[in-house]
């Protein structure tokens, strides 16, 4: 789930719809995520700050999407 300026360039040629179907996946991988982390189980700590990261991403690009 590595996030590189490619892939924010290929999220803007996306659709609405994929890119609210990508949010939730994402969204839902940032609580599993805290989840494992609440709960002690083993995960990669930096997954956190990437999924956030991408979370961010994919929120700005929804809404320059409906402010155009």
């Amino acid at each position: 789930m590595k996030i590189s300026n490619s892939n924010s360039k290929d999220s803007l040629s996306m659709s609405t719809q994929e890119l609210i179907k990508e949010l939730k996946e994402a969204e839902k991988v940032l609580f599993d995520l805290r989840f494992k982390k609440a709960t002690r189980q083993p995960f990669k700590p930096h997954q956190i700050k990437v999924t956030k990261k991408k979370v961010a991403i994919l929120k700005t690009i929804l809404r320059s999407k409906f402010l155009d």
